[in-house]
């Protein structure tokens, strides 16, 4: 199982930036993909962006051209820089990584909340 903690949430006016942050308990280049997810209140949980281990991304089409997911110098850290914020993109945003040696193992962060004010 990996350990992962997020950060870096809080509320933005709309236009605004945030950028989050993942710690894993294990160096990122261990896990196969780890990605962001976001659950607006109502609404299903949704894949926001993902990163694999050569570092491919993907992203979700409301948020290409907006959001960023990287990984940082440290080796345990996945951010996500979110530009351009909507009121829309209000959400409990949530890290997820998944290892597969085997079996496939899938790990959720606590979430971080982002709210944005029109």
């Amino acid at each position: 199982q990996v350990q992962l903690v997020e950060s870096g949430g809080g509320l933005v006016q709309a236009g605004g930036s945030l950028r989050l942050s993942c710690a894993a308990s294990r160096t990122i280049f261990s896990i196969n993909v780890m990605a962001w997810y976001r659950q607006a209140p109502g609404k299903q949980r949704e894949l926001v962006a993902a990163i694999t281990g050569p570092g491919n991304t993907d992203y979700a089409d409301s948020v290409k051209g907006r959001f960023t997911i990287s990984r940082g110098n440290a080796k345990n850290t996945v951010y996500l820089q979110m530009n351009s914020l909507k009121p829309e993109d209000t959400a409990l945003y949530y890290c997820n990584a998944v290892v597969r040696a085997g079996a496939t193992m899938t790990s959720w962060g606590q979430g971080t909340q982002v709210t944005v004010s029109s």
